[in-house]
């Protein structure tokens, strides 16, 4: 029997907060935080949309 995966087993949720971080912490250091927010939102979002596609 197979064991269908659930949504609490798909990390994919993941990489917008991940991305937020990252985004923000280079924010910080190269001292433009709203745009260093922007890129690591939208760079979630699309490797998001890579993960979700390659199921």
């Amino acid at each position: 029997m197979v064991k269908k995966k659930s949504d609490k087993d798909d990390p994919s949720g993941l990489f917008i907060p991940g991305g937020l971080l990252i985004g923000i912490g280079v924010g910080f250091i190269t001292g433009n935080i709203p745009a260093g927010t922007l890129i690591g939102l939208g760079a979630g979002f699309v490797i998001m949309a890579i993960s979700k596609t390659k199921r």
